[in-house]
């Protein structure tokens, strides 16, 4: 019996397009992916984001460009997810012990890096003669830089359910690095785009500001309504339904108000870590909903990674070069900053190793320059290829970084929390 191309086709159409049958089908691969990846020794999350890039539009073609975009909603979830688990590191008791330590290193590793990195991207010139980048491009390379995703940190820790005091150092550095480059991206925005001869890209910095302060400020009013509604709970099952309803609720309006959903479930996080009742409760109990939302949080990231744009193209060294100064001095700056601040041994020497992750932040700085009504003004001249050529540098380590870093968290976490 011969089957008709055209059937099987079709048959891939409309099991493709049906979002429930997509879900299941990108677990199944990350499940085996992942495996394949733990059994050659590299991290689970690794294999995720390879299931995601071995299945996207860009290469096999399995999901469509359509259905990735639906798919955002699940990012969207993860996100709040992360975000409050982060948050809840800001505890009293945590903050006490640690806080001006990682204020020390947060702020010596910004410093650090945006300056390492900067004079970095203005040796490129030299380095690559296709690639001309200005200070004004520089600067914002270097801040986009600072940014670390925390989505691979979260993620790896619980999957290795490493505690201790190596792991609140990490996550404390991670949350207050990714809440200050959100400011220090508006005033580098702002100021570049003012060298480049737009007088009115001040309204930038000023909406920065208001998103980080109205963002913070609704997840911490968003944690009493929660605080309420914890009496009403009696055991887990209940506990995890209004949980999990809440952190929907929370995600949804924080993007329908256009905050950001990061900032606003890390602030109700930290606000919950303060509650003597029940805050203990809501984060064991949404441990068993989170692997499978996590899993698809990676995969979709491997989905929306295009390998096309580097190929045959001058942003491939570029990129490369960008990831290697940027690890140098991530590591460095962290180090520094440890030093500095008296933090124990272990401490100094991974901690740098954690921060090469860069996803959601980096990327939705570059969605914004994308986006950006000056771009489109000035579409068609040199300054267009150069943030073009920008646009595509920070893919690219975005591309590396997603891949590599997990395997220097893994080593790390296991090194400085001194763990078997």
């Amino acid at each position: 019996m011969i089957i008709d191309a055209n059937v099987l086709l079709e048959f891939k159409r409309l099991f493709t397009e049906h979002p429930l049958f997509l879900l299941g089908l990108l677990l199944l691969v990350g499940y085996a992916v992942g495996k394949l990846a733990l059994r050659v020794r590299l991290p689970e999350v690794t294999g995720f984001i390879v299931a995601g890039l071995l299945v996207s539009p860009y290469t096999t073609g399995i999901v469509q460009k359509e259905m990735n975009d639906l798919l955002h909603v699940v990012t969207e979830v993860a996100i709040g997810f992360l975000a409050l688990t982060i948050g809840a590191e800001f505890s009293r008791s945590k903050l006490k012990r640690i806080g001006r330590d990682v204020l020390g290193i947060t702020m010596m590793s910004l410093v650090g890096t945006f300056l390492v990195v900067l004079v970095g991207c203005l040796l490129l010139d030299q380095w690559f003669a296709r690639v001309e980048l200005g200070y004004p491009y520089a600067i914002l390379l270097a801040v986009i830089a600072c940014a670390t995703s925390p989505a691979i940190i979260v993620a790896e820790v619980h999957h290795m359910r490493a505690q201790g005091r190596f792991i609140d150092y990490l996550f404390g550095v991670v949350a207050l690095t990714d809440a200050v480059t959100v400011l220090l991206f508006g005033l580098a925005f702002t100021v570049v785009m003012n060298l480049l001869g737009d007088a009115g890209s001040f309204a930038l910095l000023g909406q920065s500001i208001q998103e980080i302060l109205f963002s913070v400020g609704v997840g911490a009013l968003a944690a009493l309504p929660l605080s309420a509604l914890l009496r009403y709970s009696h055991n887990r099952n209940e506990l995890m339904i209004i949980t999990i309803g809440y952190v929907f609720v929370v995600t949804g309006a924080a993007i329908a108000l256009h905050l950001s959903p990061l900032l606003t479930n890390m602030a109700l996080g930290a606000v919950i870590a303060q509650m003597p009742q029940g805050s203990r409760r809501v984060f064991r109990g949404l441990e068993p909903f989170t692997p499978p939302i996590y899993a698809l949080f990676f995969i979709i990231a491997g989905l929306e990674i295009d390998p096309r744009v580097f190929i045959g193209g001058s942003a491939l060294g570029a990129g490369l070069a960008y990831v290697l100064i940027r690890g140098v001095g991530k590591y460095g700056t962290i180090w520094l900053g440890c030093r500095l601040r008296g933090v124990a041994a272990p401490v100094r020497q991974y901690m740098g190793l954690c921060m090469f992750s860069k996803g959601g932040i980096a990327l939705g700085f570059v969605l914004l320059i994308q986006t950006s009504p000056v771009l489109e003004s000035v579409s068609g001249t040199p300054v267009y290829d150069h943030f073009s050529l920008l646009v595509n540098i920070v893919l690219m380590s975005i591309f590396v970084n997603e891949l590599v870093s997990p395997i220097f968290l893994r080593y790390a976490v296991v090194r400085g929390n001194e763990m078997r």
